[in-house]
């Protein structure tokens, strides 16, 4: 066992009176809270409206929930408890972030068409947010003694109790201190969301580029998270099954950046009842502009 290390978590959660909360479930909750307000404020320097962005994250939380438990009863219906309330269990963890990604994305995408918003503008709004929220999430991996790699005596290797060690396989169960890949996941996602807003402000990225290039970092760098994690896992040809996923959809998001970059640039009118910019507004009838006018 390394001298220096990170701690296994003293509790995974308390109680208010008679009802406990999970560790894992606040660490969501909050995250869901980072997530609409910076993308309240970004949505808002854009011209957006903040209620619109409250009303898409009330349908894509809890359609991001239900993809997210989706995706892991999917690939890993193994780990599911085996009780009836079992694929229901997500205080327990188990939740797939490209599934909840995809679900929420698409609710969102919905509200957003409904109430006629820039749809680009608004995923490059978000896209940073994600990331921190991301971030927070994974705290609550740490708090479930989950998502961690080989074993590790580098001093900032994370220990893990017997409890937990006894889940893995047997080559593994006999080690105290292993590697914080949640850690080096949140690490990365807050550098990543760094870097998108520094792109946003400072060099001309067309819309959802950062979007794009959300998908794309944030895979890549579960390409080699998924070779250290030693946790149970579906494998193909000796990799797990997200290795290939984080593979696909990492070329895929640089695709995507590379064609949105070369297509035409997009309208920068934020839309969802927002008020309409000069230049739009006098190339409308006097009619109209008297009608459209506040």
């Amino acid at each position: 066992m390394s001298l220096a290390y990170i701690p296994s978590p003293p509790f995974n959660g308390f109680h208010i009176g008679p009802l406990f909360v999970h560790m894992y479930g606040l660490m969501y909750v909050l995250a869901v809270i980072a997530a609409v307000a910076i993308t309240a404020r970004r949505w808002e320097a854009k011209g957006g409206s903040r209620e619109l962005v409250y009303e898409v994250a009330l349908w894509g939380f809890p359609a991001g929930l239900v993809g997210g438990r989706i995706y892991f009863l999917i690939t890993s219906w193994n780990e599911v408890p085996p009780h009836w309330w079992g694929p229901f269990a997500v205080w327990k963890g188990g939740l797939g972030i490209w599934g909840g990604v995809l679900f929420g994305a698409a609710a969102g995408i919905w509200r957003l068409r409904r109430q006629d918003a820039n749809v680009r503008l608004f995923m490059d709004a978000v896209a940073p947010a994600l990331l921190v929220a991301q971030a927070i999430g994974r705290l609550g991996n740490y708090f479930n003694q989950e998502l961690f790699g080989w074993p590790s005596r580098l001093p900032w290797a994370l220990e893990i109790d017997r409890a937990h060690r006894e889940l893995l396989p047997a080559p593994y169960s006999h080690y105290l201190t292993f590697q914080p890949t949640f850690l080096y996941e949140i690490i990365w996602n807050l550098a990543l969301a760094a870097l998108l807003v520094w792109l946003g402000r400072r060099r001309r990225v067309k819309a959802p580029g950062l979007f794009a290039l959300y998908v794309a970092g944030y895979s890549f760098i579960r390409i080699p998270e998924e070779i250290l994690r030693v946790d149970p896992a579906h494998h193909i040809l000796g990799m797990r099954l997200n290795f290939y996923v984080a593979i696909l959809l990492c070329l895929a998001g640089l695709a995507w950046f590379w064609r949105i970059q070369r297509g035409p640039a997009p309208s920068e009118d934020p839309g969802g009842g927002t008020r309409r910019p000069q230049a739009a507004r006098s190339a409308l009838p006097r009619s109209e502009i008297a009608r459209s006018a506040p």
